[in-house]
């Protein structure tokens, strides 16, 4: 039998990441040497934001390069593990929500620009769920319960979004973050930390920042299908513990 395998968030913030070296960047490939190497990773990506829940099956899926106007290197990195056929429809099989099979999509940034850093030999198996945009919070929540038993079958739940995640407030020049964006991040934390997970789903108990951490929660819902994932017993490491450019969380949480 495999031994647990982690359940992570990574707040993976501007694709540029995929291709500087900068403190992230180095903290996801630490995550990587740190962490026992699972046998597939299942990625719940933000950039995969559909009208009910889709997964990939393919045996090799394709590279999305789901990113605009960034420098042409970028459109360079491939990073093509294979998938795992066979998982995906064990995974579906877990799930209560109606599941799809969708080859449309693939690997996108929110799952390359990390993993390349983690795992650069793209030795792995990857597959992806979508993020349902028809679901609740409560509903990510029990679909992460629902694959939490994966972890003991060599599988790393891998989330990838942003807990602060607002575009239309991102200011390039800034290093840090706005104070709004810094309370909602901190509100976060401090609940994931404390085991309240039920304030987390509830987030507009966070006040004001609430409503300035994001327009649409496609970056903070994977967040919750990691935690739905975890378990009492898990050890949690919190990294990456920061705002970026004004208006973006790129706080990790490693549970394993």
């Amino acid at each position: 039998m495999s031994e647990r395998m982690p359940a992570l968030f990574v707040g993976h913030g501007s694709p540029m990441n995929a291709i500087e070296d900068n403190q992230y960047s180095k903290a996801w490939a630490e995550i990587g040497k740190h962490i026992i190497k699972p046998e597939a990773i299942l990625s719940i990506s933000a950039h995969w934001f559909t009208k009910g829940t889709k997964i990939t099956d393919a045996p090799k899926p394709e590279v999305v390069y789901d990113m605009y106007g960034f420098p042409e290197a970028l459109y360079r990195v491939v990073y093509q593990p294979h998938g795992s056929p066979e998982l995906a429809h064990e995974t579906k099989a877990l799930i209560s929500r109606d599941v799809k099979i969708d080859n449309s999509w693939g690997i996108d940034h929110g799952t390359w620009s990390v993993l390349r850093r983690m795992y650069p030999n793209a030795d792995i198996p990857v597959y992806q769920l979508s993020v349902d945009a028809d679901a609740n919070a409560e509903a990510h929540f029990k679909t992460g319960r629902e694959l939490s038993v994966l972890r003991d079958k060599g599988v790393m739940i891998f989330g990838s979004g942003n807990v602060v995640h607002n575009l239309s407030r991102v200011n390039w020049d800034m290093d840090g973050g706005y104070s709004w964006a810094s309370e909602f991040d901190g509100y976060v934390k401090g609940k994931i930390v404390d085991g309240k997970y039920d304030d987390v789903l509830d987030y507009s108990k966070a006040g004001p920042s609430a409503a300035m951490a994001f327009h649409t929660p496609d970056h903070f819902d994977p967040l919750l299908y990691v935690l739905g994932a975890s378990d009492k017993s898990d050890k949690l490491t919190v990294l990456n513990d920061s705002c970026t450019l004004g208006a973006l969380s790129m706080t990790c949480y490693l549970f394993e």
